[in-house]
């Protein structure tokens, strides 16, 4: 006769770690930079976490509130040193949008989410205090900051979508881009012919920095509408 194995007591097993915002929050960072962010759902989260679906609804109330979570979490790897520099207010923006797009460009599910993601922690707050710290050192009036530092952040983010997870080593699709340009009809399209080498001018990183500078121009000198 075989033997029947012993139970083990409930009272013997290690006691489950106390459920929390912040540790849901960490395991759904940790899932997404190993499996991309469309595995960090409700149920993904409840198995790592050996509790149900339903217990974690108490602390997040959904999927999106949850990305929102997540964004604000990695924010806090944005460097925003350059608010208290002391420099050129243009350049500590640049400084600032740089490390933001370049955390999103790493993530490529990220940075898709981050479009329409919307977070509202104490990491993104800190980022918008530190954009709207160097916009008032460039003398931009607070109305124009206020809707501006959104702009800005818009175009960051589009940009950083655009580029997270590019596979284009060997130039393949950029050469395409080129060459439909180069090859445009003169008569049909004029415009595109004209300027083709401008079009496809300047590094990455150059076009990045003027857009920065173009939309900072902007923000100083563009009052909002009152009517």
């Amino acid at each position: 006769m075989t033997a029947r194995s012993e139970p083990v007591s409930r009272r013997e097993r290690p006691a489950k770690p106390a459920l929390t915002r912040s540790g849901i929050i960490a395991t759904a960072v940790r899932v997404m930079r190993a499996e991309g962010l469309q595995r960090v759902t409700m149920r993904r989260l409840a198995k790592e976490l050996d509790t149900g679906p339903a217990s974690l609804y108490v602390y997040v109330a959904n999927t999106t509130e949850l990305h929102g979570a997540i964004l604000d979490e990695l924010l806090g790897e944005v460097d925003l040193a350059a608010a208290d520099a002391g420099g050129d207010w243009r350049e500590g923006i640049e400084a600032v949008l740089a490390s933001y797009t370049h955390l999103l460009v790493q993530l490529p599910s990220l940075a898709q989410s981050a479009l329409v993601a919307r977070p509202s922690g104490t990491n993104y707050l800190n980022l918008l205090d530190a954009l709207l710290a160097l916009l008032k050192q460039g003398g931009v009036p607070d109305d124009q900051a206020a809707w501006g530092v959104d702009t800005l952040l818009q175009v960051a983010t589009a940009s950083a979508a655009e580029h997270a997870g590019e596979d284009d080593a060997d130039g393949t699709e950029w050469k395409a881009v080129a060459a439909a340009v180069e090859n445009a009809s003169a008569d049909q399209l004029p415009h595109v012919t004209a300027l083709g080498s401008e079009l496809l001018s300047g590094s990455p990183e150059t076009r990045r920095r003027w857009t920065t500078r173009m939309l900072l121009n902007g923000i100083l000198h563009t009052p909002r509408d009152t009517s």
